[in-house]
């Protein structure tokens, strides 16, 4: 009689996105993604799939995080502007003191160019991250606190082309000053 393959499914799926996140999909071996979630090879293949299918599956699990923190930071009750400069605050924190970087800036180095699967959660990923910052831009305006000389729509589309801009740029020179100099002047540009 055939061993039931018992694990903690979500559990497993969050190592297994540490470990891509940190090595990146073609960094991580099948050995050090089963370790990680402490599961043998063939219990990975008879639940989840291949490598591939665990990754698509560890990306959407970390777009799916990505996208609860959006709803909290959304729901907090503070003016849009104040929401808007502090999403930015701790984008730059995020990026220069997180270890392993952003997983989806690197799938989109790594994996986009050659995987269908892989640029649809990103998509997915860049149209939350859109509408919250549209949302927010617009929001800011009625209120008052930002000009209405730019469509919210422009507006939200610059800031995440530049947020993945700043990834790029402190992946290459791990210049924190820089980083910071340059969200300082994105939320002047903002808020002139």
């Amino acid at each position: 009689m055939a061993r039931s393959v018992e694990f903690n499914e979500e559990a497993a799926i969050q190592k297994a996105m540490e470990v891509f996140r940190e090595k990146g999909y073609n960094g991580a071996s099948l050995r050090d993604l089963t370790e990680a979630m402490q599961i043998n090879s063939s219990s990975l293949y008879n639940t989840i799939g291949d490598k591939q299918e665990l990754f698509i599956r560890a990306a959407k699990h970390y777009i799916d995080m990505r996208k609860r923190e959006l709803d909290e930071r959304a729901a907090a009750d503070k003016p849009a502007l104040e929401i808007l400069k502090q999403y930015i605050a701790d984008s730059v924190t995020n990026i220069v003191s997180e270890t392993h970087g952003c997983m989806a800036v690197k799938m989109a180095f790594e994996m986009a160019t050659s995987d269908k699967r892989v640029i649809n959660v990103l998509k997915k990923d860049s149209q939350n991250q859109y509408e919250f910052v549209r949302k927010h831009i617009a929001l800011a305006m009625e209120q008052g606190q930002l000009d209405n000389e730019e469509s919210p729509e422009l507006l939200a589309d610059y800031f995440i082309s530049t947020w993945t801009g700043w990834n790029e740029s402190y992946i290459l020179h791990k210049d924190v000053d820089k980083i910071e100099r340059m969200a300082r002047y994105f939320i002047r540009q903002l808020s002139k």
